[in-house]
């Protein structure tokens, strides 16, 4: 789940079958980057990281709209958030082929895995972590991730100590792939880049985090084992960033709609 051009890592790494991996800073936000204040008459908090295992920034104003058309009567045929939210169960259980094809599908969909609200529940992340890191990245990573995911960091993202959301409120956490690139390659490991877009943040009428998104370059070292190309370390640096439009921001009732009726992917390429 490093600023600038430089690539950050954090948690034990160096040899062979350890991992480097960016975990959530407790002055900051789940994606690695502190969280800056700003000067409106909200103070609102934007999210500007990712952790090594998370989130986003450039907030979305909390702007009323009356875009939104009302609910078709076919809502049969909306997704539904919780069969297509962002799991990772199909990325765990599927299995990528051994070529480069395969291990840039491996990548993508586990930064789609590592940017999720499931990262923020103990359970659901031990389940993440062991599915997709090596056996030795992960025993390694999981001691320093419930340190970092602490009841103080969930409280400072607006959640309780189980990764739980204020009724009324929706939390968001997604990384949304744009484009991967093969940096090395052999039979047995790869080293792919993520190129992404992340968003997280509060949806609720009294939140003071509203959903923002960032740019990120998420890159995965991989290793063939077991049949499947799993994670021995992964860094982040941010960007590229492109010139950002003149889209009028949402209010929170229509992100908390669109979440809900959005489903995030569980396969991402």
């Amino acid at each position: 789940m490093s600023l600038g051009d430089e690539q950050e890592t954090s948690g034990g790494y160096g040899g062979t079958g350890q991992t480097r991996t960016r975990l959530p800073d407790r002055d900051g936000d789940a994606y690695g980057g502190p969280r800056r204040g700003r000067s409106s008459s909200r103070s609102l908090v934007t999210v500007v990281g990712v952790i090594v295992l998370l989130i986003a920034a450039i907030a979305f104003a909390n702007r009323g709209s009356d875009d939104s058309a009302a609910p078709s009567d076919n809502t049969g045929s909306q997704p539904d958030a919780a069969s297509t939210a962002a799991s990772g169960d199909r990325p765990v259980q599927s299995g990528f082929a051994q070529d480069e094809k395969g291990a840039q599908s491996a990548a993508a969909n586990y930064a789609v895995t590592l940017g999720s609200t499931g990262m923020f529940s103990k359970d659901s992340r031990h389940s993440i972590v062991n599915g997709i890191y090596t056996p030795a990245a992960a025993a390694k990573l999981q001691s320093a991730m419930d340190q970092a995911y602490s009841a103080d960091f969930l409280s400072k993202m607006g959640l309780d100590a189980n990764g739980n959301a204020p009724e009324g409120s929706t939390f968001v956490s997604r990384t949304v792939p744009v484009g991967t690139k093969v940096e090395q390659f052999s039979d047995t490991s790869a080293k792919v880049a993520v190129w992404y877009m992340g968003l997280i943040g509060m949806s609720g009428e009294n939140s003071t985090d509203p959903v923002s998104s960032t740019w990120k370059t998420w890159t995965f070292d991989l290793q063939w084992a077991d049949g499947d190309w799993k994670i021995t370390a992964d860094t982040q640096s941010n960007g590229p960033a492109p010139v950002p439009g003149d889209d009028r921001a949402a209010s929170s009732d229509a992100i908390s709609k669109a979440v809900e009726e959005y489903g995030g992917f569980t396969y991402a390429r």
